[in-house]
C-alpha cells in the first residue's frame, strides 16, 4: 500500500476526524476558561487579597522574576477545564451505555426435555 493511500485511509477514519473536532473545540473552550479565570475569578480574588493577585505573588530572586501568581492562575485554568471534561465524559458515557440485554435462557437439559415429552404425551391421552 502506498504511503499516500495509507495516510488517506488513516485521515478519513472516523476516530481521527472526531479527534480533530475535539481538538478545535477544546482550543476554543480553553480560551473561554482562560477568560473566565483572568477576567472574572482572579479579579474577584484580587479584591479579597487587596491587590492584583498575580502581581502580589511575584518574587524577584537574583534579578529573575518568579511568577507564582501566574502559575496558580494556570492551575485554576487546568482544574476548571479538567472538571468540565470529566462532566462531559461522564454524561457521554451515561448516554452511550447500552441497555442491558436480558441473559438468554439456558438450553434445557436432557432431563427437562424428557419431562417435557412425558408431559406432552400425558396431555394427549
Amino acid at each position: 500500500m502506498s504511503f499516500i493511500k495509507e495516510f488517506k485511509e488513516f485521515a478519513t477514519r472516523g476516530n481521527v476526524m472526531d479527534m480533530a473536532v475535539g481538538v478545535i473545540i477544546g482550543g476554543a473552550f480553553g480560551k473561554i476558561v482562560s477568560s473566565l479565570v483572568d477576567d472574572v475569578i482572579m479579579p474577584f480574588v484580587g479584591t479579597l487579597v487587596g491587590k492584583d493577585f498575580t502581581s502580589a505573588l511575584n518574587v524577584e530572586i537574583n534579578g529573575a522574576m518568579v511568577n507564582f501568581g501566574t502559575f496558580i492562575q494556570n492551575i485554576v485554568d487546568f482544574l476548571i477545564i479538567a472538571l468540565c471534561i470529566f462532566i462531559m465524559i461522564k454524561a457521554f458515557n451515561k448516554l452511550s451505555r447500552k441497555k442491558e440485554e436480558p441473559a438468554p435462557e439456558p438450553e434445557p437439559t436432557k432431563e427437562e426435555l424428557l419431562l417435557t415429552e412425558i408431559r406432552d404425551l400425558l396431555k394427549k391421552k
